[in-house]
C-alpha cells in the first residue's frame, strides 16, 4: 500500500530529516530514493516567512493538515496539501503530501474563463449603452458578436408588420456574400415561424442539412444560396414585461431576429454562445424601449455578476469541503489502522465472496502472514482445510445476515493449537443487502484450560467424596435402627441431624457430578418418541410419598403429546420441579402438573407462549422445522420468588433464601441441571411468580406430529 500509494509519504525524525519515503515522494521532489535518507525536508519547502512551516509542525508536535509550497530539485515550485501525524513511532513523524497544483490551475482556469465571459458581455453592453442611436447600437452588437463568436456572419433581421423583412445590420467576413439591406418575402419567414419566435423560441442549428432539424426543403435551398451551413437564431422582442403575445396578433411582440451564420462548415453552438446571443437580443429590446435602457443594463450586469460571484463562492466552498473531508477520511483511516493494530485480537473484514478486504497486524503475529499478503485471499486459502470446514456454516449464516458467535480450534504459524472465540457481524447496505461481515477472533485458550482444570477437579473431588459419604450414610441408617444399641433422646436427635446432613451431601455430590457430565458433553441424550402423559404419571408416582409427608395435594392433568426426548432426563426434570414446588408449599396446599400442545410461528416469544407476561427478559424460540411444542407447567401456592431473582435461580448454587433452602434441604443445583437438560433438548425453561401467591415453572420441548 505504501509503495503503490498516489500520495507522497515520508517518515521524518525530530530534526526534520528524511528517514524513509515511498516512490511517490521521490517523484514529487525529483530525487532518487537512495539519496533521500538524512536530507532535510526544509531544503525542499517554500517558506513564506523566516520560519520554515515544517519546523513549526515539529515544535507543536500536534496532528495538523494544511498547504505549503514545495520546490523540487528540477522544475517549478508546487502547491501541496499535507497531513502531519507526530510520533507514529518514537522520534518518527508521518508526513503525507498531495500535489494540488494541477487542481488549483484547473480551478483558476475555470474562474478565468468565467471572468472573461463576464468581461466580454460587460464590454459589449458598455459599448451599446454608450450610444442612444439605434443604428449604432445594432452595428455595435453584430460587430462584437461576430468578433466574440468568430462566426462568418452576424446580422439583425427586422420583421415588418406585413410579414416581410430585411437585414438592417450585418458583420460578415470578406469572403462571404453580404445580406445587408436585402428584402425578403413573407415565404422566407412564414407566419407559423413568426408565432413561435414571438413566444421566445430560440434555434441553434448545427447543420441545416440534417433531416432531424426539420427545415423545409425550400428554406434549405434558400440558405444554400449564401453557403450557410449552421445558424443560431434568437428573437428580439418588444416590451418583454407586459402584454404577452396572442394568437391573433403575435407579430406585434416580435421586432426581429439576431442571427449568427457559419458558412465554412457545420458548427455545434455552445451554451455560452447561445446565452450571449439571448442577452444581447434582450439588450436590443431594451434599446428599443429607450426609457429603460440604462437602468435595465446596470441591473442585468449586477445580477449576472452576483450570480457568478455566488457560483465562485459555492465552488470555493465545495473545494474546501472536499479537502476537509478527504483529510478527515485519511486521518480516520490512520487512526483506525493504529487502533486495530494495537489490539491483541484478530480483526478482519470479509466481503460477500469470502475474500479478505481488511486485516490488522495480529494476523502477522498469529498466522505469520502480513495484512498485505492476506488481502484479497479467500478464507479457504488462509485457513487450514479442517478449520475452514468448521467455520463454513457460520460464514454462510453471517452472509445471510445473522450475527454469529462460535468457538473454534486454530493452528498458529509456530504449530501451537489455540482455542478461539469467533464473532461474525454482517455489514448491510442501505437496501439491507449483505455486503460482507466483520470478523473478531479472541484467544480463549487460557479460559478453556481453566475450565478443563475446574471440571477435572470437581469430577475428582466428587468421585472421591461419593464412596465415603455413601458408607457414612449407610452406617448412620444402621445406627438409627437401634440394632447396635439404644441411644438417648439427645443421641437420637444428633443422629438424625447427622443423617439429614449426610443425605444432603450425597445429593449435592450427585448433582455436581450430573451437572459436570452434562456441561462437559459426556452425556449423550438418548432421544426417542415419548408420551408426555406417561412421563407426568411416573413423576407424580415418585413424588406422591413426599407430597403426603408435606401434606400437599398433587394434581396432574396428563395429555397425550408425543415428544422427541430422553425420557430419563425429562423425568428427572419433572421430579426436580415437583420436589421444589412441594418443599416450598405450605401444608394443605396444592401443586399442579400440566402439559399442553401449542402451534408456534417461525419465531415466537415467551410473551406469546404464556398467558401471564414473564417477569424476566423474554427470549426468542426459533424452531422452523417443528411448528408444534409441548409446554409443561409446574405451579404451586408457595411463598413466591422476587422479580429480580427469577433469572438467578437457574444459576449454580443460587437460592431465593439460603437459610430457608438449607432448612428445606436444597443444594442450589437442581434448577441449573433442569435448564441444562432442557437446553440439550432444544427447549426453553423459565419461571413466573407473584410474591405471596405462588410460582409457575414452565419449559417447552419440540413436539412430534401425531
Amino acid at each position: 500500500m505504501l509503495e503503490n500509494a498516489v500520495d507522497a509519504i515520508a517518515l521524518l525524525d525530530d530534526h526534520g530529516c528524511f528517514l524513509d519515503g515511498n516512490q511517490a515522494l521521490c517523484q514529487l521532489l525529483g530525487i532518487p530514493r537512495t539519496s533521500l535518507a538524512g536530507r532535510l525536508f526544509s531544503a525542499f519547502t517554500v517558506a513564506d516567512g523566516a520560519v520554515n512551516p515544517l519546523d513549526l509542525l515539529l515544535q507543536t508536535e500536534q496532528p495538523a493538515i494544511g498547504m505549503f509550497g514545495v520546490r523540487p530539485v528540477l522544475g517549478v515550485p508546487l502547491d501541496v496539501e499535507y497531513t502531519f501525524t507526530p510520533k507514529v513511532l518514537p522520534s518518527t513523524h508521518l508526513l503525507i503530501l498531495r500535489n494540488i497544483s494541477q487542481h488549483q490551475r484547473a480551478t483558476e482556469e475555470e474562474l478565468r474563463r468565467q471572468r472573461q465571459r463576464v468581461e466580454l458581455f460587460s464590454e459589449v453592453t458598455l459599448k451599446i449603452r454608450q450610444s442612444l442611436q439605434l443604428k449604432e447600437i445594432l452595428h455595435t452588437t453584430v460587430t462584437e458578436v461576430q468578433r466574440i463568436l468568430q462566426a462568418d456572419r452576424v446580422l439583425i433581421y427586422q420583421v415588418f408588420p406585413d410579414g416581410t423583412g430585411k437585414a438592417i445590420s450585418e458583420a460578415v467576413l470578406p469572403n462571404h456574400r453580404p445580406i445587408l439591406e436585402m428584402q425578403f418575402p413573407e415565404e422566407v419567414f412564414p407566419v407559423d415561424y413568426q408565432r413561435l419566435y414571438a413566444q421566445g423560441r430560440v434555434r441553434a442549428i448545427a447543420d441545416v442539412h440534417e433531416p432531424a432539424v426539420g427545415l423545409a426543403q425550400c428554406l434549405v435551398e434558400f440558405v444554400d444560396q449564401f453557403d450557410i451551413k449552421a445558424k443560431l437564431i434568437v428573437p428580439i422582442l418588444q416590451n418583454l414585461s407586459s402584454h404577452p403575445p396572442t394568437e391573433a396578433n403575435p407579430q406585434h411582440q416580435l421586432w426581429g431576429l439576431l442571427i449568427a451564420h457559419q458558412c465554412n462548415s457545420p458548427r455545434h453552438w455552445v451554451d455560452f454562445e447561445l446565452e450571449l446571443m439571448q442577452q444581447l437580443a434582450d439588450q436590443i429590446s431594451i434599446a428599443l424601449a429607450q426609457a429603460q435602457l440604462l437602468g435595465h443594463l446596470e441591473e442585468l450586469v449586477e445580477v449576472r455578476t452576483a450570480e457568478l460571484q455566488e457560483v465562485n463562492r459555492n465552488l470555493q466552498q465545495e473545494i474546501n469541503d472536499r479537502m476537509q473531508a478527504e483529510a478527515a477520511l485519511r486521518q480516520s483511516e490512520e487512526q483506525l489502522r493504529l487502533i486495530t493494530n494495537a489490539l491483541p485480537v484478530l480483526i478482519a473484514y470479509v466481503d460477500d465472496q469470502q475474500k479478505y478486504r481488511f486485516n490488522n497486524q495480529a494476523y502477522a503475529d498469529w498466522l505469520g502472514q502480513t495484512p498485505d499478503e492476506i488481502w484479497g485471499y479467500h478464507l479457504q486459502q488462509v485457513w487450514a482445510t479442517d478449520c475452514y470446514h468448521r467455520m463454513q456454516p457460520y460464514v454462510k449464516a453471517a452472509l445471510a445476515g445473522q450475527v454469529v458467535t462460535y468457538e473454534n480450534e486454530i493452528v498458529l504459524h509456530d504449530g501451537s493449537l489455540r482455542s478461539v472465540d469467533v464473532t461474525y457481524i454482517p455489514h448491510l447496505d442501505e437496501q439491507q443487502l449483505v455486503k460482507g461481515f466483520f470478523a473478531l477472533t479472541n484467544d480463549i485458550s487460557d479460559r478453556k484450560a481453566i475450565e478443563r482444570m475446574k471440571d477435572e477437579f470437581i469430577s475428582v473431588v466428587s468421585h472421591e467424596l461419593r464412596t465415603p459419604l455413601t458408607s457414612l450414610h449407610s452406617a448412620l441408617k444402621i445406627l438409627a435402627t437401634g440394632r447396635l444399641g439404644t441411644l438417648t433422646s439427645g443421641g437420637q436427635q444428633l443422629l438424625g441431624i447427622a443423617d439429614d446432613s449426610t443425605e444432603r451431601l450425597v445429593r449435592l455430590v450427585n448433582n455436581v457430578l450430573d451437572l459436570q457430565r452434562i456441561e462437559s458433553g459426556n452425556v449423550v441424550m438418548d432421544r426417542q418418541v415419548c408420551n408426555a402423559a406417561e412421563l407426568m404419571i411416573r413423576a407424580t408416582e415418585v413424588m406422591q410419598a413426599m407430597a403426603e409427608q408435606h401434606e400437599i395435594t398433587l394434581v396432574t392433568q396428563p395429555l397425550d403429546v408425543l415428544i422427541w426426548a430422553d425420557s430419563d432426563y425429562i423425568l428427572q426434570t419433572l421430579i426436580n420441579l415437583l420436589s421444589n414446588a412441594i418443599k416450598f408449599s405450605s401444608p394443605g396446599g396444592t401443586v399442579w402438573l400440566t402439559v399442553a400442545a401449542k402451534a408456534i410461528a417461525m419465531t415466537t416469544s415467551l410473551d406469546e407462549l404464556s398467558p401471564i407476561k414473564p417477569l424476566q427478559p423474554t427470549a426468542k424460540l426459533s424452531m422452523p422445522h417443528l411448528p408444534t411444542i409441548a409446554w409443561f407447567q409446574v405451579r404451586d401456592q408457595g411463598q413466591g420468588i422476587p422479580t429480580d431473582q427469577l433469572e438467578r435461580i437457574f444459576e449454580r448454587f443460587q437460592q431465593v433464601d439460603s437459610s430457608d433452602s438449607r432448612k428445606k434441604g436444597g443444594t442450589g443445583l437442581g434448577l441449573t441441571i433442569c435448564r441444562k437438560i432442557i437446553e440439550q433438548h432444544d427447549g426453553k425453561i423459565w419461571a413466573e411468580s407473584v410474591l405471596g401467591q405462588g410460582s409457575t415453572f414452565s419449559f417447552t420441548l419440540p413436539a412430534l406430529p401425531e
